[in-house]
């Protein structure tokens, strides 16, 4: 039934302000319409789909800015002096300080000791203060009616909690999180055992790379020399223009080594800066390999190695200290199984007004006190409390095999370094003799070329073998530095180095 004033109508129970258009009710007011605007809108910002196909990327339908939160949390680089001489010890310093690994691992060990006082703090009582204050009116049945009651209450008290014997529990709790503690301790130590063998194994790396430019010049110096004794030949009738061909095409041979070893050492010095947490751009100077001592022989047998090893290996040790910890959670299960004791106690004041008219208001007050114990045990769970037990002796299970794993893995570790350091010891040995003995080639070559005894190509010969004993006589000091690191690594005396200063 429709009804209408004027010529205009609108549907009975429709509101004014509302009309109907091609069977459709639309309201008018503009709040509601503003609202269903930003409503239809924000689900459509919020709508995600997944990718249209599986052989295409996704692409965000909405402007999406990650990398502004990643931005938000990197570190700032730090500037290393181009002018400045870097020794090994300053640059584990630096990587130390900078690297966020450090920092993320030092606030696990925080939360870890935090937990630590959070249990602890279950051995002690719970004192609580509290006040409250309150006022109402009602009616109290009196006879055939109700008369109205106010009234207005105050009160203070102190609460105490206090759980008296619960055989153990907590103090299992307590042994839980101090192995909690200590295993974070020792994931702390072992981060900077990665981070100094990484910064070692860089230096070496940048060090090899440099010796490495130093004999492609003193190569390419050679060649030159080779080169100009041949054209001068040539200038006399002594020579022909072939050799001096061939000593042309030695010296544009060692200068393209020389470029190679130049694109090397850069790549080397970024790889180093990136351990240090600063860009790999930067430009500064390290120390020559010729300034460190290279050992020429090790002091210890393998037996030695390996057992010092299994003793001090920080992520050997937070293997063992998860055995421990998983020991306390099964004695924490097993706690279950018994009853607690508790005690709760209160005391307080009261105070308060009352008043039922037509009768006058009255204050009253007094001292208000409550203590009880609380045995609790609980007779059926389900099996909760016995399937925690089986839990808790499988992880501990669980934590010896891997501390076993995790010893046969280091004792091979450490073997295979030890035999490392003796190759590369022997390598050394040998380099260094083929360099003598090629040095030794190249001139008495070079000398018998230029009183024509030998020829060109003999000259050349050697001078490669020169440039061969060079490289590989850098090589051997920088692999014995690197294997004696990557032993040092292995065994953890990293960490116990004196050479190595480091920062709390």
């Amino acid at each position: 039934m429709l009804h209408g004033t004027g010529g205009s109508f609108c549907p009975r129970g429709v509101p004014f302000g509302m009309s109907r258009r091609r069977g459709l009710v639309f309201q008018s007011s503009t709040p509601v319409a503003a609202i269903f605007l930003l409503t239809f809108c924000c689900g459509r910002g919020l709508a995600q789909k997944p990718p249209v196909s599986p052989d295409r990327p996704w692409t965000p339908t909405q402007k999406q800015s990650p990398e502004g939160e990643i931005t938000k949390y990197a570190g700032k680089e730090f500037q290393l002096s181009p002018d400045k001489t870097y020794t090994l010890p300053e640059l584990v310093d630096l990587a130390e300080r900078h690297n966020p690994e450090t920092r993320a691992a030092w606030e696990s060990a925080k939360a870890a000791a935090g937990a630590l006082g959070v249990a602890r703090s279950d051995l002690y009582p719970t004192l609580a203060a509290a006040a409250m204050g309150q006022t109402y009116q009602t009616g109290v049945l009196f006879g055939a009616g109700f008369v109205k009651q106010i009234l207005g209450i105050a009160q203070g008290d102190f609460t105490l909690d206090y759980t008296l014997f619960d055989f153990g529990s907590r103090l299992d709790r307590i042994a839980r999180e101090r192995s909690n503690l200590i295993s974070a301790n020792f994931a702390f130590n072992d981060v900077h055992r990665h981070i100094i063998f990484q910064v070692m194994a860089s230096y070496y790396q940048l060090l090899n790379a440099k010796g490495q430019r130093d004999a492609a010049e003193a190569n390419l110096v050679n060649a030159k020399a080779v080169q100009a004794a041949s054209e001068a030949r040539l200038e006399h009738g002594l020579a022909t223009l072939p050799d001096v061909l061939e000593a042309r095409s030695a010296t544009a041979q060692a200068e393209y080594d020389l470029q190679d070893r130049i694109g090397a050492e850069e790549i080397a010095s970024g790889d180093l800066a990136t351990a240090l947490m600063a860009s790999p751009a930067s430009v500064f100077k390290v120390q020559d390999i010729e300034a460190f001592y290279v050992p020429e022989q090790l002091t210890e047998s393998a037996e030695d190695a390996i057992r010092r090893a299994l003793g001090q290996r920080p992520d050997m040790l937070e293997r063992a200290e998860d055995v421990r910890g998983a020991e306390a959670d099964i004695r924490q299960a097993r706690s279950a199984f018994y009853p607690n004791l508790t005690f709760q106690g209160m005391y307080g004041y009261l105070r308060a007004f009352g008043e039922q008219p037509p009768f006058p208001g009255t204050y009253a007050g007094s001292p208000v006190y409550n203590a009880q114990l609380n045995l609790s045990w609980t007779i059926f769970d389900g099996g909760r409390r016995r399937s925690s037990l089986v839990e808790a002796k499988a992880v501990e299970k669980r934590a010896e095999a891997q501390v076993a794993a995790m010893r046969d893995q280091i004792s091979d570790e450490v073997w295979r370094s030890y035999s490392d350091v003796k190759t590369a010891l022997r390598q050394r040995q040998a380099a260094a003799t083929l360099l003598s003995a090629s040095s030794s080639s190249y001139n008495a070559a070079l000398e018998s070329y230029n009183y024509g005894v030998r020829n060109i190509l003999d000259v050349l010969s050697s001078q490669r073998a020169l440039a061969q004993a060079r490289s590989s006589d850098v090589s051997a000091r920088a692999r014995v530095l690197t294997s004696f690191a990557d032993l040092a690594y292995r065994t953890g005396d990293l960490l116990h180095a004196p050479a190595v200063r480091r920062n709390p």
